[in-house]
């Protein structure tokens, strides 16, 4: 027989930090059959919406595989007169950590004016296209969107990104980097922003002063979880790279800058990187390194409701192949070494034969999280019951039939592990009273002189 081992460790690994992923790129022009007008072709009749699309892949270039895993989706709002190629420090930085980023290129012109309602609209609609190629089997990114989206935007895009989360169940979260105030007002939709949201603002950004644009609308929002961070002597147009148009406003308007372009935006990744891993691949680990980064990140005035504190979850293993909890939550994820495990999203885990594991759970409570113990197993794990037992409940009695003859004894355990009744295990029927038990789940532990097993029961009344 294979022993099986267990130990607990709380872990703290900050795998949001490492790098794993090249970049691959491909355009999509998407389709709105109800408006006209939008910016590509090759969409269809009505109105185009063609986006730019960076994600994980072996291989770095155009059309190049996938990687395999699921990623979050990151939608990108550009800035006024500003094009999506002026981003590429926010996805030369984010997909190598397992994002999917998607700009959407309408709305750029200077004249005419853009529209920030269309815009928003573009971005809620190639949001949820992208979404449904998870299950398109022509698609690329079939099978690879963990299901998660934020909408995010600088400037004029974080403005419209405001337009497009209000009131929106697709988006799981949303970040505005120097946001600015739209038409229809993006402050007035504030209140409607019910999902986790972090604002970034440059104290001597003049293009879109604070006091006008980023602090009312941080204010505005309503979420359990929301911050605002200020950078001291960051600018505007540091958001981003190099662009004409931007920084030639800038130029006009701000005044007290005393930071480089590449210090705002590294002061934003620590502060945004674990925010992201949190709300968007469920760490609980990431909870606390986006606290830390708050209180560590010098140059930076910073604020959130966000909960700073982790509770603790509690995981059981049967023995054979399930881990499970009892503690509620809105959302699960399951870990092995550290890293999430695919299609692990409920209060179960079914493992297979011959792994080596240590498992772990996160659990998204609302506005909060929950981080269980590791639980180490030894490899060549056993999946066959050592006994050959029939167990059945009839009325107020649990029944253990043993098929062949054994010295030793059966237990009742709640999930806590405290004992709640014992019998004798002998060849024919033993029977364990549970009149005094509430309808739930129960641990029952069987126990001989060369082997014990634990199962997990269902005892209903």
């Amino acid at each position: 027989m294979n022993r099986i081992i267990l130990t607990f460790s709380f872990f703290f690994v900050c795998f949001f930090h490492l790098a794993q992923y090249s970049t691959g790129h491909t355009t999509i022009t998407f389709n709105d059959p109800a408006r006209t007008g939008g910016f590509g072709s090759g969409g269809g009749p009505g109105r185009q919406i063609q986006t730019e699309l960076y994600y994980p892949s072996p291989l770095s270039g155009e059309n190049t595989p996938i990687s395999q895993g699921q990623f979050p989706l990151i939608t990108f709002g550009h800035g006024f007169a500003m094009s999506w190629d002026a981003y590429q420090n926010i996805w030369e930085h984010y997909v190598p950590l397992g994002y999917i980023v998607a700009f959407v290129r309408t709305e750029g012109s200077l004249i005419p004016s853009p529209s920030h309602q269309d815009f928003a609209l573009d971005m809620a609609i190639v949001t949820q296209k992208i979404q449904a190629l998870n299950f398109n089997s022509t698609s690329l990114f079939e099978a690879h969107l963990n299901g998660k989206s934020i909408a995010m935007g600088h400037s004029m895009g974080g403005g419209s990104a405001v337009l497009a989360a209000q009131n929106n169940p697709l988006f799981d979260g949303y970040v505005g980097l120097a946001p600015a105030e739209t038409n229809p007002s993006a402050i007035a939709a504030c209140p409607n922003i019910l999902c986790p949201s972090i604002i970034f603002s440059g104290s001597s950004d003049g293009v879109t002063p604070p006091s006008q644009h980023h602090r009312p609308m941080y204010d505005a929002i309503v979420s359990g979880c929301k911050s605002y961070v200020s950078i001291t002597g960051g600018a505007h147009c540091y958001f981003a790279n190099t662009n004409f148009n931007c920084d030639f406003g800038e130029s006009t308007t701000s005044s007290g800058i005393s930071i480089s372009r590449i210090q705002q935006q590294q002061k934003t990744y620590s502060i945004l990187d674990p925010w992201l891993e949190y709300i968007c691949k469920q760490s609980c680990n990431g909870l606390v390194a986006f606290h830390n980064g708050l209180n560590a990140t010098t140059g930076t005035v910073n604020e959130t409701n966000c909960p700073n504190t982790i509770e603790s979850a509690t995981i059981f293993y049967d023995g054979q192949s399930t881990f499970y909890t009892i503690d509620q939550g809105i959302e699960f994820q399951w870990f092995n070494f550290g890293s999430p495990i695919e299609n692990s999203n409920n209060d179960t885990l079914i493992i297979s034969s011959g792994d080596e594991l240590e498992i772990s759970l996160s659990i998204i409570t609302e506005w909060g999280c929950a981080m269980s113990d590791a639980i180490s197993v030894s490899s060549n794990i056993e999946q066959n019951d050592f006994f050959d037992l029939i167990i059945q409940q009839e009325n107020l009695v649990l029944m253990i039939n043993a098929q062949e003859n054994m010295n030793g004894k059966c237990s009742i355990l709640n999930l806590n592990g405290s004992l709640i009744s014992e019998a004798s295990l002998i060849k024919g029927e033993s029977k364990l009273m549970v009149n005094q038990l509430t309808q739930g789940l129960y641990l029952l532990f069987i126990e001989t002189e060369k082997h014990s097993q634990l199962k997990r029961i269902y005892l209903h009344n």
